[in-house]
């Protein structure tokens, strides 16, 4: 097994835990949850992640990747655990979310720079790697979760066990993964003017921040927040998981096309395909159809996967080596504010039609495709 795939496993475990909450939101909702409760727990995950990002991220600059992932594999399986525990708490709920969250942020900056410093491969195959290892864990783990939880008992437990077997699996897999050499950042002062240096970039600014929230906020409207607006026929946990899956696949099978392409055309292009989805959404939400919701999935999972690597491919380029996964850790913040959006979006339906909502939001993702665009042009200028 090439080294740098021991990393992306780990990538992909700690996805798969992240993700699997998501099929399972319609269980809860029959057991008396309300949308916009279920859809705050869904969105809690950022709470614990984004703290953890920056905390963690500079710690595995100076100590080394491996000495990271090993315990974070390990608390990403204990959040399995208290999820299982708390199929009647909120309160234990939130703090597997929570927990889910800490592990994902201790997980996914370190690991995408692992990814990158084993991969001995052309400028941006790294990211693209790391990228497609948590976009498969991503949508693995709702796919088997919405499965299990739609056809076997118990459907609070059981679709949690599979993340369980993986994790340790995947630790022992990981265990003797070869750590990089030392890395040349600097320590204190050094490393956080080396971090401010490169998220002040002109390139980090006009392309990455407008940009950013838009990863996952797209993604996670398609399977959290849309299906509520335009009712899906079916057995709603097992398409809550297909739905899911179908998102994230999409993005998975679009990340080459994001590495043939310019940065800022990866970007436009996946910034076009949301606003298609958006405005697609727009139009079964009006006519009452449920037919467009697979296609919507498609084109908001295109740009997942391209406004992605877009943005990882940014990172590498502005990025000292040694402060990769410190700028990372920012990016990887920047994206995770989209998973507020399911909630606001189900606060913003409470108030206005569901397809009104949805071209609000295709403006919002408009703007911010022209921003990076102009902001793009003005540096080249410069």
């Amino acid at each position: 097994m090439p080294p740098w795939m021991r990393a992306a496993l780990a990538l992909f475990a700690v996805g798969w835990g992240a993700n699997q909450f998501a099929a399972i939101l319609p269980v809860y909702e029959s057991h008396g949850a309300s949308s916009a409760e279920v859809t705050a727990l869904f969105g809690a995950y950022a709470a614990g992640l984004i703290p953890a990002l920056l905390i963690v991220a500079p710690i595995s600059d100076r100590l080394g990747r491996r000495r990271v992932l090993r315990p974070v594999l390990v608390l990403s399986f204990v959040a399995t655990v208290v999820l299982i525990l708390g199929q009647d708490s909120s309160l234990l709920l939130l703090l597997g979310r929570l927990l889910a969250g800490i592990a994902s942020g201790a997980a996914f900056a370190p690991g995408t720079a692992w990814v990158k410093e084993l991969s001995a491969a052309a400028p941006g195959v790294g990211a693209r790697r790391a990228a497609i290892a948590l976009t498969a864990g991503f949508g693995t783990g709702p796919l088997v979760a919405g499965v299990l939880g739609q056809w076997v008992a118990h459907p609070t437990v059981v679709p949690y066990v599979p993340h369980l077997v993986l994790t340790v699996l995947v630790w022992a897999v990981m265990w003797r993964a070869p750590e990089p050499a030392a890395s040349d950042a600097g320590h204190g002062d050094d490393l956080v003017r080396g971090v401010r240096r490169a998220i002040t970039s002109r390139r980090f600014l006009t392309q990455v921040v407008p940009t950013a929230p838009w990863v996952f906020g797209g993604a996670t409207l398609a399977f959290a927040a849309i299906p509520s607006i335009v009712a899906v026929p079916g057995p709603h946990i097992a398409v809550g998981g297909v739905l899911v899956a179908t998102t994230l696949a999409a993005g998975i099978l679009l990340q080459p096309v994001g590495r043939r392409l310019s940065i800022t055309a990866t970007l436009l292009t996946g910034g076009v395909a949301g606003i298609a989805g958006f405005l697609l959404a727009t139009a079964a939400a009006a006519a009452g159809v449920a037919w467009p919701v697979p296609i919507i999935c498609v084109l908001l999972g295109a740009a997942y996967g391209l406004i992605l690597v877009g943005g990882l491919r940014t990172v590498e380029e502005v990025a000292h080596p040694g402060d990769l996964a410190s700028v990372n850790a920012v990016f990887y913040s920047l994206t995770y504010v989209g998973f507020a959006a399911p909630y606001l979006v189900t606060l913003l339906v409470a108030a206005v039609p569901g397809y009104v909502a949805m071209v609000m939001v295709a403006g919002l993702l408009a703007t911010s495709v022209g921003v990076a665009v102009a902001g793009r042009r003005h540096a080249s200028v410069g």
